[in-house]
């Protein structure tokens, strides 16, 4: 879909006070930074930055909307007969290889775990962003399957699995792993985490 111009200026105005907010609760701390700090420091108003951000946690976990889109696109998009843990896996490596923020493998994760592990608000609000895309992918895979009590099943253990896919690089840098090395391995872990998955759910999704 073709983006206008005015929805490009949106994205870049909210990418730009992202930016912002990020570096501040970098130099100082999610806690120690309010919105009124942010606004003055991206050059907008207060109101503005609650528009695009109504809370405070998601000018940092600001990739909600993009994440739910890109799981639930590709469940919906997978080949005929592809089970949908196969289709979760394929989407990790495709971020990976894309060194999409979303991967978590790239050097400047470390700063961003250590932000969440030292935010009690932080660390409750990615809990709860996880349990909207648990929701997603069971209304995703409910309405292909007809069979709501497996798909909340398989959509809370495809979560779990991309959740660790995700956290064990950060991990790893936050614990001082060089960039490169973990970066290497993020292939790995992607396919021993599904693997892993698989074994349990393999056919699931695929029957249809």
């Amino acid at each position: 879909m073709h983006e206008g111009l005015r929805e490009r200026k949106k994205r870049e105005a909210r990418q730009h006070i992202s930016d912002v907010a990020t570096r501040l609760f970098a130099e100082r701390g999610f806690e120690a930074v309010t919105v009124v700090e942010i606004a003055e420091a991206a050059g907008v108003a207060k109101a503005t930055v609650t528009n695009y951000f109504p809370r405070k946690e998601d000018l940092l976990l600001d990739l909600q909307a993009e994440a739910e889109r890109l799981l639930v696109d590709a469940l919906r998009e997978r080949p005929p007969g592809q089970p949908a843990v196969e289709a979760v896996r394929t989407l990790m490596h495709r971020l990976l290889a894309q060194r999409h923020v979303l991967s978590t493998a790239a050097p400047g994760m470390a700063r961003f775990g250590r932000l969440i592990a030292e935010s009690p608000a932080l660390l409750s609000r990615a809990r709860e962003q996880r349990e909207h895309l648990e929701s997603a992918a069971t209304r995703r895979l409910t309405e292909e399957t007809g069979d709501p009590v497996r798909a909340d099943l398989v959509a809370r253990l495809l979560l779990a699995t991309a959740t660790t896919v995700v956290v064990t690089p950060i991990r790893r840098l936050v614990a001082g792993e060089p960039a490169t090395a973990v970066a290497a391995d993020q292939k790995q872990v992607i396919d021993e985490a599904f693997d892993l998955l698989a074994a349990g759910i393999s056919t699931f999704g695929s029957e249809t």
